[in-house]
């Protein structure tokens, strides 16, 4: 094995990663402005209803369900266009306000 094998190898890994995820970010949005332009590509946005909780003295929370809230999300992998993907914002169906 060469000594100088190792460091160039992790040079490699080191630039390939964000590029990488730069272009995937890239194609995520690309895919997110087709899919705006043209429905049959399936919808761009979506909304996910949550419900507010407070903390209470006793350390539990409080949920009111009789206020729900809705917010508009976007099917896409990463946030885009000022929007968080819906993959996230629907596995947070409570939020707390402390």
């Amino acid at each position: 094995m060469r000594s100088g094998w190792v460091p160039a190898t992790a040079k490699r890994v080191l630039i390939a990663i964000p590029v990488i995820l730069a272009m995937l970010y890239v194609g995520d949005y690309a895919w997110l402005k087709l899919r705006m332009r043209y429905s049959q590509f399936g919808p761009a946005f979506g909304t996910v209803q949550f419900y507010l909780a407070t903390p209470t003295k006793s350390g539990r929370e409080e949920i009111f369900f009789d206020q729900p809230q809705t917010e508009t999300c976007v099917h896409s992998l990463f946030p885009q266009l000022a929007y968080r993907p819906c993959w996230y914002v629907s596995g947070k169906t409570i939020r707390v306000v402390r």
